[in-house]
């Protein structure tokens, strides 16, 4: 009886490449999940849960990202220092009047596995508030997402 073997992709033979999403006018839940898979490398046939395999993603006009519904107003950003009474709450509106990239990044993160690759996948994203971005020796493809 002949056994077929499974693949395992290992650091060695990972090829990585660059992807430059455009966020203007995108719904951000739906952004987050998309790049998150990206960046996880679920879209390649070398798909492997215990190792990196994914590629980088820089993300821009992430200023221009929409919300649905009350999200607006309702939506609250929570920080705990560890000590009584450290609980910060910051609304979506401050958010993104002082640090539009943060949404983009926590919704991302968040999507991701919490862990220590979870860590390592986040290392390979770069959002970006204005149209422009600091990657072009990298020669990043434009993707297209839904």
């Amino acid at each position: 009886m002949k056994y077929q073997k499974t693949y395992t992709a290992s650091a060695s033979n990972i090829d990585r490449k660059w992807y430059v999403v455009d966020a203007e006018g995108m719904v951000l839940g739906r952004l987050a999940s998309q790049v998150a898979a990206i960046l996880r490398g679920k879209h390649k046939a070398t798909f492997t849960p215990n190792i990196d395999t994914g590629d980088y993603v820089i993300i821009v006009n992430a200023d221009k990202i929409k919300l649905t519904g009350n999200k607006v107003d309702q939506k609250e950003y929570k920080r705990y220092s560890g000590y009584t009474g450290g609980l910060k709450i910051t609304s979506y509106k401050d958010m993104m009047e002082k640090h539009p990239e943060r949404i983009v990044e926590h919704a991302v993160v968040g999507m991701l596995p919490h862990n220590k690759l979870g860590r390592q996948m986040a290392k390979k994203l770069r959002v970006v508030v204005g149209p422009d971005h600091n990657h072009e020796a990298q020669m990043p493809e434009k993707l297209e997402l839904k």
